[in-house]
């Protein structure tokens, strides 16, 4: 399934929580939850801290940006820099500009590996960031994952339901086959009443297939040698 997920207000509160959290115990001015808009990536969830420069709905260019976050999607695994200043790979990388020079960031993933974007915290000095913050940010990143994979289900099972229904009213169409006089046209019902098709249709069956027969009226017309007393 490739449409983007829904995230509800609920969970967005949680992960709101999720960033706010690992900003105060990590003491850095950045936390975020970044999400693939291809060919864009966004702030979905930034740290409510002081000295945060990022907001959600900021967004840049995400293929050949040289951000952070582009090697973390692309390589699926997780990416430490200390001090990007003193690293020449990463020297000229957009979020130096605002002076975020150490990063530390993993993927988040949909279920079948496709990027929902990223979970990372960003800091304006030098930063090797401990096992510690790395169990804790993994911990926060499975967690994530488990909340994206149950609303991922959740839309694709939503969707086949849709399908399901459409089925079921199909065979409900089938089960309705009424027997209609092959003469006059008359349909009759469950207490073997015969009743005009407009009338028959009218009270509510406009998805019953038609079949044919003859009311007892029509057949002794039709078919006298018979004698049909039905």
């Amino acid at each position: 399934m490739d449409k983007p997920i829904t995230i509800p207000e609920t969970v967005t509160r949680n992960w709101q929580g999720i960033v706010d959290i690992l900003a105060e115990i990590v003491g850095i001015p950045a936390a975020l939850i970044m999400r693939v808009d291809d060919p864009a990536i966004e702030v979905f969830l930034a740290s409510d801290s002081p000295a945060n420069p990022y907001h959600p709905g900021d967004s840049e260019h995400l293929w050949g940006s040289g951000l952070y976050c582009e090697t973390v999607i692309k390589a699926q695994n997780k990416l430490i820099v200390p001090n990007a200043l003193e690293d020449p790979d990463w020297e000229d990388n957009p979020d130096t500009k605002l002076n975020m020079i150490a990063y530390l960031g993993y993927p988040v993933l949909y279920p079948d590996r496709r990027p929902f974007g990223t979970l990372c915290v960003l800091d304006k000095k030098t930063n090797p960031f401990s096992k510690t913050t790395e169990q804790l940010m993994l911990r926060f990143k499975e967690l994530l994952e488990s909340h994206i994979a149950l609303l991922h289900w959740n839309q694709a099972l939503g969707d086949e339901n849709k399908n399901l229904n459409d089925y079921a009213r199909e065979i409900q169409a089938l089960r309705g086959i009424v027997p209609i006089c092959a003469s006059c046209k008359k349909i009759r019902d469950r207490d073997n009443c015969w009743h005009h098709v407009e009338s028959y249709i009218e009270k509510g069956y406009p998805e019953a297939a038609l079949s044919h027969t003859c009311c007892p009226e029509c057949a002794r017309k039709l078919y006298p040698e018979f004698n049909y007393q039905g």
